[in-house]
């Protein structure tokens, strides 16, 4: 992790705590507001339904009027006020003059407070103001006589510490409502957290997305085409070798059949060959699952001939390495002949093995020259005659007529891994028999090569022979069975043509047909 950054878990914790904190404090200031206004509203029309049944009380007018005693006033009052719990009725005269008070000392002195004048003027209404009781929400009421005539007023009132102690209960239910909401929403967050963290498989943001960029890199660097599908076959990923073999990554080009059936199956494809857009193409499908459920399925694509063109390239390079290694060890064994005979000092000896010896290779050299005009298939030819030899197989190669060379220098590599890979089977198949000897005969003629290799082995059985040039197919054991299918598909591409005859116990002659334009002739048309 680089420094600085910090964890995705620590920041989901501290978002949310956030985000749920701000929410809860707009929440709290908010309902505390809403819930100060309704007990204030309570207070209020506590204390105004208190002023209006003093008021509408007919003891109280008669007392104003003077039909009964003022004391009785007094005492009205005191039991209003201790029946409804507020901090004090107060009745006046229309001179404003107290005739009820908590403390009976005020009875007689004008009211205080400064809010009663519109009472006087017969308007009932709600206030808040100071008097000899401290600050109080006060409800005043007109007192009415039986005549419809203002006698005085009423007022009630209601400490604002009363007031205030009631919101600050509601409050205090808010606050522990918020507290809990953040315990909640720091728990939630921790859980949260946790949870992403373990589906992104413990990494951090900025390592997925360099993982991101990674895989990216990666995938548009492979030269295999890669396509992938999740389960209702639509594309989630197209890297640009599959665009450029699936005509620009247009969907309606690409096959998608065996994507669906692995899905279907859920069972892995590899190296199946398909033919899209006139290409053949090797094609492995794999199933996805995530968690051992199906998810998808993703498929490589590569071109055939690329995968040909490498394994011919192998082929060549290996065929003219065992040639030349034969070559080597049989000049070394006449080099040990020759040294056996010098400290012998066998030197009449040493001399016919000498001329014996360049005659024969003279020989080899001089037919192969006038015979093959192509100095790279002599040579390997020669060299396949040493390999011969060396594994106990008389080699006799023969060609009526010259053969010349290609017009095209690659068809010189097809024809190496063509005759060497049917030379080696031959070689091969000789090993268990008492003869063993291979006939290669080269002919030319309209345009046509006719290589024929004949051995003395043992022989292809018959409902074996159909199977000889398949892929993996081989009488020799595992890992074998590509020289033969390397051999069909050179003469697939160059429109060449191959006979097979075989019989258990009489060994088998294989006969190919490529066609073959002379180097420096005129094409036909």
């Amino acid at each position: 992790m680089r420094k600085g950054r910090w964890k995705l878990q620590t920041v989901i914790i501290a978002f949310v705590c956030a985000v749920v904190a701000f929410s809860l404090l707009v929440t709290d200031i908010l309902v505390t507001k809403t819930v100060t206004d309704s007990v204030e509203a309570g207070q209020a029309e506590k204390a105004q339904s208190a002023s209006r049944m003093v008021a509408h009380t007919p003891l109280v007018a008669q007392a104003l009027t003077g039909a009964r005693s003022e004391e009785d006033i007094q005492d009205f009052a005191s039991d209003i006020r201790r029946e409804t719990g507020v901090q004090f009725v107060v009745v006046m005269d229309m001179n404003g003059v107290r005739k009820s008070h908590p403390n009976p000392d005020k009875i007689g002195q004008p009211f205080t407070g400064g809010d009663e004048e519109h009472v006087l003027a017969g308007e009932e209404y709600v206030s808040i103001a100071e008097g000899t009781l401290g600050p109080s929400v006060r409800s005043f009421t007109p007192v009415f006589d039986p005549g419809g005539k203002q006698v005085g007023a009423v007022a009630v009132g209601i400490s604002l510490e009363s007031v205030q102690n009631a919101v600050a209960s509601s409050r205090n239910n808010i606050l522990a409502g918020t507290a809990a909401g953040i315990l909640a929403g720091v728990l939630g967050a921790v859980l949260l957290a946790r949870y992403i963290k373990k589906v992104l498989l413990g990494l951090e943001p900025f390592a997925i997305a360099r993982l991101v960029e990674e895989r990216d890199a990666i995938l548009q660097s492979v030269h295999e085409g890669i396509i992938a599908v999740d389960r209702d076959s639509t594309i989630t990923l197209m890297n640009r070798a599959a665009m450029s073999l699936f005509k620009e990554g247009k969907t309606e080009s690409i096959p998608l059949h065996s994507l669906q059936r692995v899905m279907e199956t859920e069972q892995q494809e590899i190296d199946k060959e398909q033919r899209i857009d006139g290409v053949e193409l090797l094609v492995n499908s794999v199933p996805i699952h995530v968690d051992g459920m199906l998810a998808g399925a993703v498929a490589t694509y590569r071109d055939k001939t690329e995968v040909k063109l490498l394994a011919e390239q192998l082929t060549g390079v290996r065929l003219y390495a065992d040639a030349l290694r034969a070559q080597t060890h049989e000049f070394m064994n006449k080099l040990h002949v020759i040294l056996g005979m010098v400290q012998m000092k066998s030197y009449e000896e040493l001399a016919l093995f000498i001329q014996e010896t360049v005659d024969f290779k003279s020989n080899e050299i001089q037919m192969m020259t006038e015979k093959i005009k192509d100095p790279v298939l002599a040579g390997f030819l020669v060299g396949k005659l040493s390999y011969a030899r060396e594994s106990g197989a008389s080699l006799h190669l023969k060609s009526d007529f010259p053969i010349p060379q290609p017009e095209d220098p690659a068809l010189t590599h097809d024809l190496i891994t063509v005759v060497g890979n049917l030379i080696d089977n031959a070689i091969d198949a000789v090993q268990k028999s008492r003869k063993k000897i291979i006939h290669v005969a080269f002919s030319y003629g309209d345009d046509i090569l006719t290589v024929e290799v004949a051995d003395s082995g043992t022989g292809i059985e018959e409902e074996k022979q159909h199977l000889l040039f398949q892929k993996g197919f081989s009488t020799k054991g595992t890992g074998r069975g590509i020289g033969l299918s390397l051999v069909q598909d050179i003469l697939a591409q160059r429109d060449g043509e191959f006979d097979l005859l075989s019989e258990s116990g009489k060994g088998t002659k294989l006969t190919v047909y490529i066609p073959f334009q002379e180097k420096g002739e005129e094409r036909k048309a």
